[in-house]
Protein backbone atom coordinates (compact mmCIF):
# COMPACT_ATOMS: atom_id res chain seq x y z
CA UNK A 1 0.00 0.00 0.00
CA UNK A 2 1.48 3.13 -1.21
CA UNK A 3 0.87 6.82 0.48
CA UNK A 4 1.99 10.19 1.28
CA UNK A 5 3.96 11.25 4.65
CA UNK A 6 1.36 14.32 5.97
CA UNK A 7 2.92 14.02 9.67
CA UNK A 8 5.70 13.41 11.39
CA UNK A 9 5.84 13.60 15.65
CA UNK A 10 9.50 12.09 16.06
CA UNK A 11 8.47 8.66 16.69
CA UNK A 12 5.15 7.84 14.49
CA UNK A 13 4.21 9.06 11.01
CA UNK A 14 1.37 9.76 9.85
CA UNK A 15 0.36 8.82 6.27
CA UNK A 16 -2.17 9.57 3.98
CA UNK A 17 -2.74 6.36 1.75
CA UNK A 18 -3.80 6.69 -1.96
CA UNK A 19 -7.27 5.03 -1.12
CA UNK A 20 -7.55 8.45 1.32
CA UNK A 21 -7.18 6.64 4.64
CA UNK A 22 -4.83 8.12 7.42
CA UNK A 23 -2.80 5.62 9.05
CA UNK A 24 -0.59 5.98 11.62
CA UNK A 25 2.94 4.41 10.93
CA UNK A 26 6.23 3.46 12.70
CA UNK A 27 9.43 2.53 10.60
CA UNK A 28 10.61 -0.90 10.10
CA UNK A 29 14.00 -1.42 12.15
CA UNK A 30 16.11 -1.80 9.06
CA UNK A 31 16.11 1.74 7.98
CA UNK A 32 18.40 2.43 10.66
CA UNK A 33 20.72 0.21 8.28
CA UNK A 34 20.70 1.87 5.49
CA UNK A 35 23.35 4.48 5.93
CA UNK A 36 21.31 7.53 6.53
CA UNK A 37 22.82 9.80 8.76
CA UNK A 38 19.74 12.03 9.32
CA UNK A 39 17.96 12.38 12.14
CA UNK A 40 14.59 11.67 10.45
CA UNK A 41 15.26 8.65 7.69
CA UNK A 42 11.42 9.59 6.92
CA UNK A 43 10.14 13.29 6.15
CA UNK A 44 6.95 14.46 5.79
CA UNK A 45 6.06 15.46 1.81
CA UNK A 46 7.62 11.70 1.49
CA UNK A 47 5.91 8.74 -0.89
CA UNK A 48 6.07 5.48 0.84
CA UNK A 49 5.11 2.14 0.76
CA UNK A 50 3.70 0.44 3.95
CA UNK A 51 2.78 -2.83 5.44
CA UNK A 52 -0.12 -3.45 8.28
CA UNK A 53 0.49 -6.27 10.48
CA UNK A 54 -2.08 -8.47 11.93
CA UNK A 55 -2.47 -6.43 14.87
CA UNK A 56 -3.46 -4.04 12.84
CA UNK A 57 -0.25 -1.87 13.54
CA UNK A 58 1.63 -0.59 9.92
CA UNK A 59 5.16 0.02 9.50
CA UNK A 60 6.69 2.39 6.83
CA UNK A 61 8.30 -0.34 4.41
CA UNK A 62 10.21 1.46 1.56
CA UNK A 63 10.84 5.36 0.24
CA UNK A 64 10.59 6.39 -3.12
CA UNK A 65 13.53 8.02 -4.31
CA UNK A 66 12.87 12.00 -3.70
CA UNK A 67 12.89 14.70 -6.40
CA UNK A 68 14.06 17.34 -3.97
CA UNK A 69 14.37 18.30 -0.24
CA UNK A 70 15.27 21.33 1.99
CA UNK A 71 18.10 20.04 4.66
CA UNK A 72 20.05 21.81 7.75
CA UNK A 73 22.82 20.50 10.36
CA UNK A 74 20.71 19.25 13.14
CA UNK A 75 20.49 21.39 15.72
CA UNK A 76 20.86 18.77 18.17
CA UNK A 77 23.61 16.67 16.52
CA UNK A 78 25.77 18.88 14.40
CA UNK A 79 27.41 15.93 12.42
CA UNK A 80 24.35 14.94 11.54
CA UNK A 81 21.25 16.35 9.05
CA UNK A 82 17.78 16.83 9.50
CA UNK A 83 15.48 16.92 6.48
CA UNK A 84 12.44 19.45 6.72
CA UNK A 85 10.51 18.20 3.76
CA UNK A 86 10.61 16.24 0.86
CA UNK A 87 9.26 16.37 -2.52
CA UNK A 88 8.66 20.01 -2.66
CA UNK A 89 7.07 21.99 -5.82
CA UNK A 90 8.04 25.67 -3.88
CA UNK A 91 9.36 26.72 -0.69
CA UNK A 92 8.06 30.11 1.11
CA UNK A 93 10.81 31.55 3.78
CA UNK A 94 9.24 33.80 6.27
CA UNK A 95 11.30 36.70 7.47
CA UNK A 96 10.51 39.76 9.27
CA UNK A 97 12.68 43.00 9.15
CA UNK A 98 12.10 43.50 13.00
CA UNK A 99 10.04 41.89 15.74
CA UNK A 100 12.23 39.76 15.42
CA UNK A 101 14.71 40.40 12.72
CA UNK A 102 15.61 38.20 10.24
CA UNK A 103 19.27 38.52 9.25
CA UNK A 104 20.08 38.53 5.46
CA UNK A 105 22.91 35.49 6.77
CA UNK A 106 19.71 33.58 7.59
CA UNK A 107 18.21 34.37 4.24
CA UNK A 108 20.99 33.90 2.38
CA UNK A 109 21.97 30.60 3.89
CA UNK A 110 18.62 29.34 3.25
CA UNK A 111 18.49 30.62 -0.07
CA UNK A 112 21.74 28.72 -1.33
CA UNK A 113 20.89 25.58 0.13
CA UNK A 114 17.57 25.59 -1.72
CA UNK A 115 19.75 25.95 -4.77
CA UNK A 116 21.79 23.15 -3.60
CA UNK A 117 18.45 21.27 -3.17
CA UNK A 118 16.31 22.29 -6.38
CA UNK A 119 13.75 23.85 -4.66
CA UNK A 120 12.66 27.11 -5.56
CA UNK A 121 12.31 29.73 -3.35
CA UNK A 122 9.97 33.02 -2.73
CA UNK A 123 10.29 35.15 0.03
CA UNK A 124 7.51 36.89 1.95
CA UNK A 125 8.11 39.61 4.13
CA UNK A 126 5.34 39.78 7.31
CA UNK A 127 4.82 42.14 9.92
CA UNK A 128 4.44 44.86 7.43
CA UNK A 129 1.95 46.73 9.73
CA UNK A 130 4.59 46.39 12.73
CA UNK A 131 7.33 48.93 11.09
CA UNK A 132 8.01 52.01 11.51
CA UNK A 133 9.72 54.42 8.44
CA UNK A 134 13.07 52.93 8.89
CA UNK A 135 12.06 49.41 9.15
CA UNK A 136 10.00 50.08 6.22
CA UNK A 137 13.07 51.77 3.79
CA UNK A 138 15.08 48.99 4.63
CA UNK A 139 12.73 46.45 3.61
CA UNK A 140 11.83 47.96 0.41
CA UNK A 141 16.11 47.66 -0.23
CA UNK A 142 15.85 43.84 0.69
CA UNK A 143 12.91 43.73 -1.76
CA UNK A 144 14.78 45.50 -4.52
CA UNK A 145 18.17 42.73 -3.55
CA UNK A 146 16.23 39.66 -3.87
CA UNK A 147 14.17 40.53 -6.54
CA UNK A 148 16.58 41.74 -8.54
CA UNK A 149 18.86 38.26 -7.98
CA UNK A 150 15.48 36.47 -8.75
CA UNK A 151 13.89 35.40 -5.97
CA UNK A 152 10.35 36.43 -5.89
CA UNK A 153 8.87 38.52 -2.68
CA UNK A 154 5.91 39.28 -1.03
CA UNK A 155 4.99 42.19 1.41
CA UNK A 156 2.39 40.95 3.79
CA UNK A 157 0.40 41.34 7.29
CA UNK A 158 -0.98 37.96 8.42
CA UNK A 159 -2.62 39.80 10.96
CA UNK A 160 -4.38 42.29 9.31
CA UNK A 161 -4.97 40.11 6.35
CA UNK A 162 -3.07 42.37 3.86
CA UNK A 163 -1.34 40.49 0.70
CA UNK A 164 -2.95 37.02 1.45
CA UNK A 165 -4.98 36.56 -1.49
CA UNK A 166 -1.79 37.04 -3.52
CA UNK A 167 0.23 34.19 -1.54
CA UNK A 168 -2.82 32.06 -1.01
CA UNK A 169 -2.91 32.31 -5.58
CA UNK A 170 0.73 30.72 -5.08
CA UNK A 171 -0.12 27.92 -3.68
CA UNK A 172 -2.71 26.45 -5.99
CA UNK A 173 -1.81 22.70 -6.87
CA UNK A 174 1.43 22.98 -5.37
CA UNK A 175 3.13 21.47 -2.35
CA UNK A 176 4.65 24.30 -0.44
CA UNK A 177 7.13 24.13 2.45
CA UNK A 178 6.70 27.39 4.95
CA UNK A 179 9.67 28.02 6.68
CA UNK A 180 11.61 30.80 8.93
CA UNK A 181 12.74 31.57 12.49
CA UNK A 182 9.94 31.32 15.74
CA UNK A 183 8.20 34.89 16.11
CA UNK A 184 8.24 35.53 12.12
CA UNK A 185 4.64 34.75 12.33
CA UNK A 186 4.32 31.73 10.00
CA UNK A 187 1.78 30.37 12.32
CA UNK A 188 -0.45 33.06 11.92
CA UNK A 189 -0.04 33.38 8.31
CA UNK A 190 -1.20 29.72 7.83
CA UNK A 191 -4.02 30.47 9.87
CA UNK A 192 -5.16 33.21 7.39
CA UNK A 193 -4.32 31.35 4.82
CA UNK A 194 -5.79 27.92 5.44
CA UNK A 195 -8.83 28.92 7.53
CA UNK A 196 -10.00 26.34 9.97
CA UNK A 197 -7.08 24.65 10.79
CA UNK A 198 -6.05 26.39 13.80
CA UNK A 199 -2.08 26.07 13.65
CA UNK A 200 -1.09 26.82 17.83
CA UNK A 201 0.16 30.42 18.01
CA UNK A 202 2.31 32.08 20.39
CA UNK A 203 3.73 36.12 21.56
CA UNK A 204 6.71 37.05 20.53
CA UNK A 205 9.20 37.35 24.23
CA UNK A 206 9.41 41.03 24.87
CA UNK A 207 12.41 40.48 26.40
CA UNK A 208 14.58 39.40 23.68
CA UNK A 209 12.28 39.96 20.72
CA UNK A 210 12.49 36.61 19.98
CA UNK A 211 10.03 33.93 19.15
CA UNK A 212 9.10 30.82 20.84
CA UNK A 213 8.57 27.86 19.18
CA UNK A 214 4.69 26.85 18.88
CA UNK A 215 5.42 24.03 16.14
CA UNK A 216 7.13 21.13 17.39
CA UNK A 217 7.21 18.73 14.70
CA UNK A 218 6.72 18.94 10.71
CA UNK A 219 2.86 18.67 9.37
CA UNK A 220 0.97 19.02 6.27
CA UNK A 221 -2.36 21.15 5.19
CA UNK A 222 -4.25 20.48 2.36
CA UNK A 223 -5.65 23.76 0.67
CA UNK A 224 -8.30 24.89 -1.46
CA UNK A 225 -8.01 24.12 -5.20
CA UNK A 226 -5.62 21.20 -4.81
CA UNK A 227 -1.89 21.80 -3.15
CA UNK A 228 -0.76 21.11 0.23
CA UNK A 229 1.25 23.18 2.88
CA UNK A 230 4.00 22.22 5.08
CA UNK A 231 4.45 23.92 8.13
CA UNK A 232 7.77 23.60 9.94
CA UNK A 233 9.24 24.23 13.26
CA UNK A 234 10.67 27.52 13.88
CA UNK A 235 14.76 27.35 12.84
CA UNK A 236 17.24 29.46 14.50
CA UNK A 237 20.32 28.85 12.53
CA UNK A 238 21.01 27.23 9.09
CA UNK A 239 24.05 24.96 8.27
CA UNK A 240 24.46 23.68 5.07
CA UNK A 241 25.50 20.49 3.79
CA UNK A 242 27.09 18.34 1.43
CA UNK A 243 28.71 21.27 -0.62
CA UNK A 244 32.54 21.63 -1.25
CA UNK A 245 34.60 24.76 -1.02
CA UNK A 246 34.15 25.28 -4.63
CA UNK A 247 30.57 24.90 -5.16
CA UNK A 248 29.51 27.21 -2.35
CA UNK A 249 29.30 30.12 -5.37
CA UNK A 250 27.29 27.91 -7.43
CA UNK A 251 24.28 28.53 -5.24
CA UNK A 252 24.66 32.59 -5.13
CA UNK A 253 23.19 33.01 -8.34
CA UNK A 254 24.70 36.48 -8.91
CA UNK A 255 27.99 35.08 -8.06
CA UNK A 256 28.28 31.90 -10.60
CA UNK A 257 27.28 34.46 -13.29
CA UNK A 258 30.15 36.87 -12.75
CA UNK A 259 32.42 34.13 -11.83
CA UNK A 260 32.20 32.96 -15.71
CA UNK A 261 34.55 36.23 -16.11
CA UNK A 262 37.34 34.67 -13.45
CA UNK A 263 40.58 34.54 -14.61
CA UNK A 264 40.70 31.03 -12.53
CA UNK A 265 38.26 28.85 -12.89
CA UNK A 266 38.80 27.13 -9.49
CA UNK A 267 38.54 30.75 -7.90
CA UNK A 268 37.48 31.18 -4.48
CA UNK A 269 36.66 34.70 -5.15
CA UNK A 270 38.90 36.00 -2.09
CA UNK A 271 41.77 37.54 -3.36
CA UNK A 272 42.98 35.62 -6.43
CA UNK A 273 43.91 38.36 -9.25
CA UNK A 274 41.73 38.67 -11.92
CA UNK A 275 38.43 37.86 -9.81
CA UNK A 276 35.39 38.93 -11.55
CA UNK A 277 33.29 38.43 -8.46
CA UNK A 278 35.70 40.81 -6.36
CA UNK A 279 35.34 43.11 -9.27
CA UNK A 280 31.71 42.97 -9.41
CA UNK A 281 31.46 43.40 -5.01
CA UNK A 282 33.27 46.99 -6.05
CA UNK A 283 31.55 47.86 -8.72
CA UNK A 284 28.07 46.97 -6.42
CA UNK A 285 26.97 44.43 -8.90
CA UNK A 286 26.81 41.88 -6.21
CA UNK A 287 25.41 43.63 -2.83
CA UNK A 288 28.09 43.00 -0.02
CA UNK A 289 25.68 41.40 2.22
CA UNK A 290 25.53 38.93 -0.38
CA UNK A 291 29.54 38.51 -0.58
CA UNK A 292 29.90 38.47 3.18
CA UNK A 293 26.84 35.49 3.43
CA UNK A 294 28.98 33.29 0.76
CA UNK A 295 32.42 33.96 3.12
CA UNK A 296 31.07 32.84 6.19
CA UNK A 297 29.83 29.81 4.37
CA UNK A 298 33.20 29.15 3.47
CA UNK A 299 34.71 29.77 6.56
CA UNK A 300 31.93 26.81 7.96
CA UNK A 301 33.12 24.75 5.44
CA UNK A 302 37.11 25.48 6.04
CA UNK A 303 36.07 24.77 9.70
CA UNK A 304 34.69 21.44 9.16
CA UNK A 305 31.20 22.07 10.22
CA UNK A 306 29.80 20.71 7.47
CA UNK A 307 29.37 16.98 6.58
CA UNK A 308 27.74 15.25 3.44
CA UNK A 309 24.18 14.62 4.34
CA UNK A 310 22.44 11.47 3.02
Amino acid sequence: MKGLVIKNTGSWYQVKTDDDRIVDCKIKGNFRLKDIKSTNPIAVGDRVTIVMNAEGTAFISDIEERKNYIVRRSSNLSKQSHILAANLDQCLLVVTVNYPETSTTFIDRFLASAEAYRVPVKIIFNKIDAYNEDDLSYLDCLISLYTYIGYPCFKVSAKEGIGIETIQNELKGKITLFSGHSGVGKSTLINALVPGIHVKTAEISSYHKKGMHTTTFSEMFPVEDGGYIIDTPGIKGFGTFDMEVEEIGHYFPEIFKASEQCKYNNCTHRHEPGCAVLEAVKQHHISESRYNSYLSMLEDKEEGKYRAAH
